[in-house]
């Protein structure tokens, strides 16, 4: 059965780094998967800015989404300046019943950026909203909520991220993924590297960045492989001792008190490959 995966992050890019290769997968399989990024990215470099940033991390978001087979949307609201407003909820309230999706991702609210607390505050706001038809009645209600979950992060405090869904990303997947993250290259090859103090570790020619990227610890497969090895005794327990070691690589998704009920239908549809 074809679902609808809906992925909301705070910057073009979040999506990708949290769930690109879930939704390589799910587009694969013949799902339709949307991505939303809450802000234009405008404040996420060292050198550009203003409408000349805005626009190229437009154009890089749409090369990812051909990459991935997937839709791509840039709200408008100014990156590092994203508020928790009726406005904002409302026009989520709108987007999240214009594309019906079965499942719902978004960042959690404990987390370093701004931007990305007030997105997981505003989905949350939303979850329940969109299946009150007084609420926003110019957009028709939602007849059953949506599966709202959170995509990962290790942040410990007030609690620890503690996904119920381990999706396996297989090799092929792998490099759809980091094909997407190639795409953002303000952030991959320039933003990124210069926040932790690593220019001057970025290859100049596109097949050595491409090299570098897959090992880099910022946005490289370490994080992947981690994820696999932190809930490795989960996954030995799901798939088997031997099939469960074996997986390289994983994303982890933590479901959501505030929407629908995951059901073994729609799990298995988008979480099982």
């Amino acid at each position: 059965m074809s679902r609808t995966l809906l992925v909301i992050g705070a910057h073009p890019d979040d999506p990708d780094i949290r769930a690109g290769g879930l939704a390589c997968s799910c587009a694969d399989a013949g799902h339709d998967v949307r991505f939303v990024s809450m802000t234009d990215g405008r404040g996420g470099h060292h050198e550009d800015h203003g409408q000349e940033l805005v626009d190229r991390r437009r154009r890089e978001a749409a090369l990812a989404a051909e990459v991935a087979g997937i839709d791509y949307r840039i709200l408008d609201n100014p990156d590092g300046r994203l508020e928790p407003t009726l406005e904002n909820r409302e026009t989520l309230i709108r987007l999240v019943r214009e594309y019906d999706p079965d499942v719902v991702l978004t960042h959690r609210t404990n987390d370093y950026h701004p931007d990305h607390r007030y997105t997981s505050q505003l989905v949350r706001d939303a979850a329940y909203m969109v299946t009150v038809p007084n609420v926003c009645p110019d957009t028709p209600a939602l007849e059953s909520n949506p599966v709202f979950a959170y995509l990962s992060d290790a942040f410990e405090r007030p609690y620890a991220f503690t996904p119920e869904v381990i999706v396996p990303i297989d090799e092929t997947m792998v490099e759809r993924k980091y094909d997407m993250l190639d795409c953002h290259e303000s952030q991959m090859y320039e933003w990124l590297p210069y926040t932790e103090n690593e220019l001057e570790a970025v290859p100049d020619d596109p097949d050595g960045r491409r090299d570098w990227l897959m090992t880099d610890p910022i946005s490289g497969l370490e994080e992947m492989r981690n994820t696999a090895d932190r809930f490795r005794d989960r996954l030995i327990e799901r798939d088997g001792a031997e099939r469960g070691r074996e997986i390289a690589y994983a994303e982890a998704f933590e479901i959501s008190e505030y929407g629908g009920e995951l059901t073994s239908e729609v799990a298995d549809d988008l979480f099982s490959f």
